[in-house]
């Protein structure tokens, strides 16, 4: 039970970031095209400056992903594995 609940965390938690990372790139854009309405003659400069945010934000929510997989990798390995040398060991301590 306490495994499952270390899984739903690291999801759940990953999960946010990247929705925070959506919400993010949205208001950026937005922002963009207000600007862009407004003052049409700087939508290059504008475009120039929202890449650059944009892919920064991008690179959080991959950064996030990375860190679940690692996390989520880590949790594994303190699982034993099912015929593996823990159950050898209690095989050899039931026959003492």
């Amino acid at each position: 039970m306490e495994l499952g609940m270390s899984y739903f965390g690291v999801f759940l938690g990953a999960g946010l970031i990247l929705i925070g990372c959506g919400y993010g790139i949205s208001r950026l854009a937005s922002a963009a095209l207000e600007g862009t309405a407004r003052q049409p003659e700087a939508a290059n400069s504008l475009q120039t400056m929202m890449i650059i945010p944009a892919a920064m934000i991008e690179g959080l929510g991959l950064l996030a992903l990375v860190i679940a997989l690692l996390a989520v990798l880590s949790l594994n390995k303190s699982v034993p594995v099912a015929g593996g040398s823990a159950s050898a060991e209690h095989a050899a301590a039931a026959t003492h």
